[in-house]
């Protein structure tokens, strides 16, 4: 990389907690289970840990809840190199947490509780106000409330910071309150609840990023899974060819291509070849199993980038 990007993540941080188990017990019947994995996640923390993995200076900005899960996740993040000086412990709510039960089949059920995420307010962004002046981009995802993520747009825009929106979950927007971040990255059925448009194919893909752009956002980078991502712009749009690999579990990508793109367009690296690396990023994020566990150091990236004739 040409210099360390610094990056700043406001957003959500949760625990996943999956049990495997041959059926669904019935109301008021206790079973035994299989196997149990306890894992970090939470598309703000994903995207942290995406970024930092991948080479960048670190400050993450999110709320947790006074118990066990808060403490665990604040040592994951330091563990990893990651500033916690903005991750605040909030007491009488829970961590985010989300309860996953898995059927031999692969059938789930989740249940999201975003406890201290939702705790996540403006007052929050103004007290890490100093930190934020410091770097070059700001991250969003739609997990914490809409009127923090709308504040922090503005914020970035006031101060002359780079931001990317990452629409997910997906919801309704209203397109006024975000328009002023650089980026808007939605995948597929993110871009579809905005806008209306079902998007089955480059020409659908095309159709929904030019709604987006006249709904105001500068830029959208769509992303496509297998197929790559659609980078649009006034000036048009161009699908960015993807990178073949053998997946094992897609779990994650998407926060993988989001952390990875703020990197490497940190990095100084030209949009495109920005875009570019992001799609091998979250493509190789694919052939592990896991989310953030799954995500390839900066020295795995370079490595498979040069083997596949790439700088």
């Amino acid at each position: 990389m040409t210099k360390t990007p610094r990056i700043a993540v406001v957003g959500s941080a949760n625990v996943d907690l999956t049990t495997f188990s041959d059926k669904f017990p019935r109301p008021g019947e206790t079973i035994f289970g299989q196997k149990f994995d306890l894992g970090f996640g939470g598309k703000g923390a994903n995207q942290a840990v995406a970024a930092r993995l991948c080479g960048a200076e670190v400050v993450m900005v999110a709320k947790l809840g006074n118990d066990l899960f808060g403490e665990a996740t604040v040592k994951n993040f330091s563990s990893l190199g990651i500033d916690t000086k903005h991750v605040r412990i909030v007491d009488g709510v829970s961590s985010g947490v989300a309860p996953i039960f898995v059927e031999p089949n692969g059938q789930n059920r989740i249940i999201v509780v975003k406890g201290a995420n939702d705790t996540l307010k403006p007052a929050d962004v103004d007290a890490a106000g100093e930190a934020l002046k410091h770097v070059d981009t700001i991250v969003l995802q739609f997990e914490i409330p809409m009127e923090t993520i709308a504040y922090t747009v503005q914020f970035a825009k006031k101060n002359g910071i780079r931001c990317l929106v990452n629409p997910a979950p997906a919801q309704p927007i209203d397109a006024k309150q975000l328009n002023a971040a650089d980026y808007f990255i939605p995948n597929e059925t993110e871009a579809e609840v905005i806008t209306g448009i079902p998007v089955h194919s480059i020409e659908d893909a095309k159709k929904c990023a030019n709604a987006l752009l006249q709904q105001g956002f500068r830029k959208v980078i769509l992303t496509l899974g297998s197929r790559g991502a659609l980078l649009a712009s006034a000036e048009g749009s161009e699908v960015i060819a993807p990178f073949t690999v053998a997946p094992v579990d897609t779990t994650g990508a998407g926060d993988a291509f989001i952390g990875s793109f703020a990197v490497f367009l940190g990095a100084g690296f030209p949009e495109k070849e920005a875009v570019r690396r992001a799609n091998l990023y979250a493509a190789l994020s694919t052939t592990k199993v896991g989310t953030q566990k799954s995500f390839p150091t900066h020295a795995e990236f370079e490595a498979e980038w040069k083997k596949r004739g790439n700088g």
